[in-house]
């Protein structure tokens, strides 16, 4: 196949192919660990006999590659699992049943879940209008003492850690003018209104240290595009310049933000483990410091495997949208 069909066709055939290899990388990374894992999942009063049991029911004897076999088969069609009493069955995609509780993984990542993408998506939204307008309004002001102004606060934004700037949030707008309640995570499905309102400050806390990067590379791209020859040619037809801000010059400069936005989705679901931690939202990423924690080995394994899974998807669909935007890239 050839032009955009094929395109498509080979991102998926690479998305399927990373996927596989990052299961193998984090598989065999995180089971290779020092330890014995049948001891701190049972207990430290646990007899030998007892952690030989679990070490049994945990298919901890097999092989490396036969268990990572079976945790394959477990994402594609499925498995059952032994309790010690009885015989339980994971649907797929099975990432098998966590060593603390016993509970399915997957289970345990869809209830988690949910938070950890409202967190991310809304505040997806308040970085690319903050970070692309700032960058816009930048390059636009260019040499005046607004730009010089946006320029700072965005390397501020930067260089300020996402705790910070979530206390200094907490303690002026919940705290001392007590504008907001501090937050409490409510589902979308029980109260959308309260759910918006108890994550506003989670939203702003990620969105100010993205939106930072996002006005640099705005301003940036945005600086080069204005300096291409069609943008002179607009400027001698005597076009307007926010016509050729608005029209042209953002939507070249398109693509790297396409790209950057891509990266920072894929990547903000497992790395929003201190907005999370900081305003106590149950995401994923709290679930995941107490797997590690408590070396509850297929909960980090899994969790580990969907935060990639984000970020390998999220690449994906970024090169889909960035040959839409500029179709050099099919030919590439």
């Amino acid at each position: 196949m050839s032009g955009f069909g094929g395109f498509v066709l080979r991102r998926l055939v690479g998305t399927a192919l990373t996927l596989l290899a990052i299961s193998v990388i984090v598989y065999v990374v995180f089971f290779v660990t020092p330890g014995n894992v049948a001891q701190i999942t049972c207990g430290p009063r646990c007899s030998p006999e007892q952690v030989h049991q679990v070490a049994q029911q945990l298919r901890l004897d097999d092989p490396l590659y036969l268990r990572y076999w079976h945790f394959l088969q477990g994402i594609l069609v499925g498995q059952d699992y032994s309790t010690g009493t009885s015989v339980e069955h994971c649907s797929a995609p099975c990432l098998g049943l966590s060593y603390q509780g016993g509970q399915q993984v997957t289970h345990l990542i869809f209830t988690k879940l949910p938070v950890s993408l409202s967190l991310v998506f809304g505040a997806m939204i308040l970085w690319l209008i903050l970070g692309v307008g700032t960058g816009v309004l930048s390059a636009w002001r260019r040499g005046r003492l607004s730009e010089r102004v946006l320029t700072g606060v965005t390397l501020a934004g930067v260089a300020t850690p996402v705790f910070v700037i979530g206390l200094v949030l907490m303690i002026v707008v919940c705290g001392q003018l007590r504008l907001l309640p501090f937050p409490q995570y409510v589902s979308l499905t029980d109260d959308p209104e309260q759910w918006a309102w108890n994550l506003l400050l989670p939203w702003l806390s990620l969105a100010l240290i993205e939106a930072a990067t996002f006005a640099r590379l705005t301003r940036a791209s945005m600086l080069e595009t204005l300096a291409e020859d069609h943008i002179r040619t607009f400027r001698a037809y005597g076009v307007g310049e926010r016509s050729i801000i608005g029209r042209h010059a953002l939507r070249g400069a398109f693509a790297p933000i396409i790209a950057l936005n891509a990266n920072n989705v894929g990547s903000a679901i497992g790395g929003a483990v201190l907005t999370e931690t900081l305003f106590g939202l149950p995401g994923i990423g709290q679930e995941l410091v107490h797997a590690v924690n408590v070396v509850d080995l297929p909960v980090v394994v899994g969790m580990v495997m969907v935060i990639g899974f984000f970020v390998v998807i999220a690449n994906a669909v970024a090169d889909v949208l960035y040959a839409v935007a500029d179709r050099r890239v099919v030919l590439a």
